[in-house]
């Protein structure tokens, strides 16, 4: 049987995935998301950064692999392994992708991997975030435990309608250190 939490969980994905959201909605929020995120002081130290492919209501994240390559910053991309657990590996080219577990675009085998404590930031995918830092995944628990005890950055891009004062926690979840959205900036620190 589902815990209450779990259950609560299930049926925020299910509301938040019927937020209606345009094209032209989508598109004006990416641009706003996209020039917050670029102008981040911690790019700034081109150090490695774990970027994820954008899949439905999320974020066209795709289209910040030629800003951040041009900016000088070595790019990984999730990889999915068995057990639902990834691997970050370097994104080298559009032909180097092939569809992963989900069908979502992953870095083939021959793209080298990278220890995650090595990543300096990890922007970090979600349906819906809270104003403490807290995201409403996908509900595969891949980022929960990539994301257990890493020490760098992690950051969220989150549509303002997409902000909730709260959603439901458990005690694998983890806090985003930041939170950006069209108008705002969250920050845990």
């Amino acid at each position: 049987m589902l815990s209450t939490i779990t259950a609560e969980k299930a049926a925020l994905r299910r509301s938040v995935k019927e937020i209606p959201l345009t094209d032209s909605e989508r598109q004006a929020s990416d641009l706003l998301l996209f020039q917050r995120f670029l102008a981040l002081p911690q790019l700034a130290r081109r150090e490695p950064l774990l970027l994820y492919y954008g899949i439905g209501s999320e974020p066209d994240t795709a289209q910040l692999l030629e800003p951040l390559s041009l900016k000088g910053i070595p790019l990984f991309l999730p990889r999915c392994l068995p057990g639902q657990q990834m691997e970050a590996r370097l994104f080298q080219s559009h032909s180097s992708l092939s569809p992963g577990l989900f069908h979502i675009p992953e870095p083939d085998e021959s793209c080298p991997s990278i220890n995650r404590d090595s990543l300096s930031i990890i922007l970090v995918p979600g349906l819906a975030f809270d104003k403490q830092g807290f995201r409403l995944g996908h509900g595969g628990g891949y980022y929960d435990r990539y994301l257990a005890g890493f020490t760098g950055l992690t950051v969220a891009l989150c549509r303002d309608k997409l902000l909730f004062p709260s959603i439901p926690v458990e005690p694998h979840d983890h806090p985003i250190d930041l939170i950006l959205t069209e108008t705002r900036c969250l920050s845990r620190f």
